[in-house]
């Protein structure tokens, strides 16, 4: 299984400078690729635009800085790019063109991992360039970790504080998946996830917390800056805080998420994890966020479902579970007593059944629905006596039935 390992980088001011400088020209090739196919033109293929880099070239002298292998590396992202554009348009569906990378954003610069070299804990990055005519030298940055041992493609990236990472993609082996035990999740926004198992044991999983204090400080510090100047210091400053503020918070958020998919692909003992396929505009419809309108932009924006379920994906797939994505519709409304069906908005925690009583959280509610129309998936076994087919083992007693009828009529004949 391929994944991928972060490791944060010591980058001194110098080839600092360089990175900033080839993500630079790597960009600007981008937009201008981006602007011309917005003006009109045809894209070529990803092959025939790569064999223009040389009149490239020509125009801007300053690309000659940039190692040869980055530069060719942004028309394989455009094409992917334009190929997703294409495979959208022919599909039906609304398409989104490539965009413009924004100056602010840095623009991911990706290494093969056949070009690159590390000396104990120092990764050295090449630059364009060779002997004289090289403007800048070779970066050499510093790895706070260990980095594997076979890597593929290596991808350069900083955050909002400044910092400089190197993601390292490597081959992992996978455990194998033994049949087991089934534990079903229903996913909320209370708590990130509500589960029980075959024994009735119910799970907790809580989710990032400090989501609306964080809004609530983003919000503050936006405020500010629309009363200033575009473009004045004052408004340069409120923006890099409001970066920082906003990165700290994804970082958190990034963090609870990990842990909570880490503890279910890894720690729980149940081999088979089932989650509905809920979508996040079915918790926010208009009757719902015109009371509360925090909770709309907490499902759109802090609740990270579609990020849980693609951590949770490959942290089963890696450890060797099993992962159903399975149909939860109606699972909250539904009894899981007697499958009585009634209105739950979600204001209502708390499943109340007028027909047989039954009180329960609707998140545990819901995981025992879920984990019921799962089992019932399976098949339950038929006895051989309450129905006409016969089972595997009474197939083998018929078998050897009609080959001991047949041994005795031929030994008659003989």
């Amino acid at each position: 299984m391929l994944v991928c390992q972060k490791i944060k980088l010591e980058v001194s001011q110098s080839d600092a400078a360089t990175l900033e400088f080839m993500q630079g020209k790597c960009r600007g090739l981008y937009n201008w690729w981006v602007m011309k196919l917005k003006n009109g033109a045809k894209w070529p293929g990803t092959l025939s635009a790569k064999k223009t880099l040389t009149e490239s070239r020509k125009h801007d002298p300053e690309l000659n800085g940039v190692y040869n292998k980055l530069l060719q590396k942004v028309y394989f992202r455009l094409g992917a790019a334009m190929d997703a554009f294409f495979k959208w348009c022919q599909a039906g569906e609304k398409p989104g063109f490539p965009r413009v990378r924004p100056r602010h954003s840095f623009f991911t610069l990706c290494y093969p991992g056949s070009y690159l070299t590390v000396e104990h804990t120092v990764l050295i990055l090449p630059t364009g360039g060779r002997g004289k005519h090289k403007p800048y030298p070779d970066v050499r940055a510093r790895l706070t970790e260990e980095a594997p041992t076979a890597f593929g493609e290596v991808a350069i990236s900083r955050d909002a504080r400044g910092n400089y990472f190197a993601s390292f993609s490597h081959q992992r082996q996978e455990q194998v998946f033994e049949p087991s035990e089934v534990v079903a999740f229903d996913l909320g926004i209370k708590t990130l996830a509500v589960g029980t198992n075959e024994h009735s044991r119910v799970y907790h999983i809580g989710g990032f917390k400090g989501s609306r204090w964080y809004n609530k400080q983003l919000d503050k510090i936006r405020s500010k800056r629309d009363k200033c100047k575009k473009r004045s210091r004052r408004y340069k400053y409120l923006s890099n805080v409001y970066k920082r503020v906003s990165e700290k918070k994804r970082n958190k958020q990034h963090d609870s998420l990990h842990k909570a998919s880490h503890l279910i692909g890894h720690k729980l003992v149940e081999r088979t994890v089932v989650v509905g396929d809920l979508s996040q505009r079915q918790m926010a419809t208009s009757k719902h966020h015109e009371k509360n309108k925090y909770r709309n932009r907490a499902v759109y924006n802090d609740w990270g479902l579609y990020t849980f379920i693609q951590m949770l994906t490959y942290k089963c797939l890696l450890y060797g579970k099993e992962l159903v994505i399975l149909d939860e519709r109606n699972t909250s409304k539904m009894c899981s007593g007697c499958e009585h069906l009634q209105d739950m908005p979600l204001w209502k925690r708390t499943y109340r059944c007028p027909k047989c009583g039954l009180v329960m959280d609707r998140d545990e509610n819901s995981a025992i629905n879920i984990l019921t129309r799962f089992l019932a998936r399976r098949g339950p076994y038929t006895p051989s006596g309450e129905c006409g087919v016969l089972q595997d083992g009474s197939l083998e007693v018929a078998s050897t039935g009609l080959a001991q009828d047949a041994e005795v009529q031929q030994r008659e004949l003989w």
